[in-house]
């Protein structure tokens, strides 16, 4: 057990610093930052959505049941707009402060950790029953990453985060997948139950964030070729999410 203990602790801090990819994709200059992030916000709404639809709803039906899993998902998209009435009071009362934050991020920032969370606990349940499957179940995880922590990263500095505290932030949320990790491997008879529901809430949130922040945002672009790019984007999101999903598959 000690093996596997090891096992999962490189596993998930190897998966967690797949965060650190964003900033290697905004690091070409501002001029090439501006125009990847223009487009980023597009990709992030797709991965988003597609994470919700092709992974993390369809596993946590599986776990709990359709009607359980998509009432936790109606619970996760409420929540999340509780919480962004909160932060935007919060910012209406704080108007002073010099460094503005959009809602949505610190949303995704949330949302991403409890995801993250449960990729930690997914590899460390492989590692412990096999150590094949738990590198097969971290292989194919850090694939769902990649394209969802660039799409996140360019989130966070859309929402008004410094490129330092966007890397930061979103490395911490990363680091929830040891967290995840540990925790199940120390209290592994009482994380099991929980995993389904948190997937789904995590999904809730997923959906809301595309839906209500980050779709509309695109739809105030005018112009036919820049919402035809911006269409494209959304659907590569969409397609590199569907494509992990269905040629490697989470927790494979």
């Amino acid at each position: 057990m000690e093996g596997a203990l090891f096992q999962i602790i490189a596993a998930t801090v190897a998966v967690s610093l797949i965060s650190l990819v964003g900033i290697v994709v905004f690091g070409l200059g501002k001029r090439r930052a501006d125009a990847i992030l223009f487009y980023a916000v597009s990709f992030s709404a797709g991965t988003m959505l597609g994470a919700a639809f092709f992974d993390l709803l369809p596993e946590s039906a599986e776990m709990l049941g359709a009607h359980p899993a998509l009432e936790i998902v109606l619970g996760g998209i409420l929540f999340a707009f509780v919480i962004e009435k909160i932060v935007h009071w919060h910012h209406h009362h704080a108007a002073s402060q010099a460094e503005h934050i959009h809602p949505m991020g610190a949303l995704a920032l949330f949302g991403d950790a409890l995801h993250n969370f449960f990729d930690g606990v997914a590899i460390a349940a492989a590692f412990v029953l096999d150590p094949a499957l738990g590198i097969t179940t971290t292989l194919a995880i850090a694939m769902h990453e990649i394209p969802q922590e660039i799409g996140d990263f360019g989130l966070l500095l859309y929402s008004g985060f410094s490129r330092s505290k966007a890397l930061l932030f979103n490395l911490l949320s990363a680091l929830f997948a040891l967290a995840g990790g540990l925790i199940f491997y120390y209290f592994s008879g009482f994380s099991d139950w929980i995993e389904g529901y948190a997937i789904a809430f995590s999904g809730g949130m997923f959906i809301y964030i595309a839906a209500v922040d980050l779709l509309p945002e695109i739809h105030k672009e005018k112009t036919v070729k820049k919402s035809a790019l911006q269409l494209a984007a959304i659907l590569c999101g969409v397609l590199a999410i569907w494509l992990v999903s269905r040629v490697v598959g989470h927790g494979a």
